[in-house]
């Protein structure tokens, strides 16, 4: 299913609390199909997002996709272990798959509609995974950067800086 970047889907609403955080947020391209030539011109490719505590890990995920210019949906996850692809990490998913994979021998302990940053217990250092696309195998490595105890006003999340070129969804099109 193909989606726009420049029409959002509907992001889950702020609740307004006073005590909600700010996350500073640096998104960091592991893996994924990047040809020799476009890893050469962009050693480092990585966007920073700040969104809000009482935001949901599927907002996260919107803000990446289109932070890295995707355009076609596709099955992702988020992973909180010892680092990205730790095999043993705490997985959120979306809905649904939890029950796919319920026999697997990591089974999902969230949705990712369900879960915010807030519930998650994140500290500035952390670093967590966001895998996108389970048949390309876009890798994703997040380090918490800040925490700011007030939330400016604005839309969140959002995209404050960019390293580097987005590399094209799907190997094919860097020819």
């Amino acid at each position: 299913m193909a989606r726009k970047s420049s029409s959002p889907l509907k992001l889950h609403k702020p609740t307004g609390q006073a005590n909600v955080q700010l996350y500073t947020l640096d998104v960091f391209i592991i893996g994924g199909p990047v040809s020799e030539k476009f890893a050469k011109k962009n050693p480092v490719v990585s966007r920073t997002i700040q969104i809000r505590g009482d935001q949901f890990l599927q907002d996260l995920h919107y803000a990446i996709f289109d932070a890295f210019g995707r355009w076609e949906e596709h099955m992702y996850e988020f992973q909180f272990g010892k680092g990205p692809m730790d095999p043993k990490a705490r997985r959120y998913v979306l809905p649904g798959a939890s029950k796919v994979e319920a026999d697997w021998d990591n089974p999902p302990i969230g949705r990712v509609d369900q879960t915010n940053l807030e519930s998650l217990d994140l500290k500035v250092g952390d670093r967590f995974g966001y895998w996108f696309d389970f048949g390309d195998d876009w890798w994703h490595q997040i380090n918490v950067e800040a925490i700011e105890k007030k939330v400016p006003r604005g839309k969140f999340p959002k995209v404050t800086k960019k390293v580097g070129k987005s590399p094209p969804q799907y190997a094919e099109e860097d020819e």
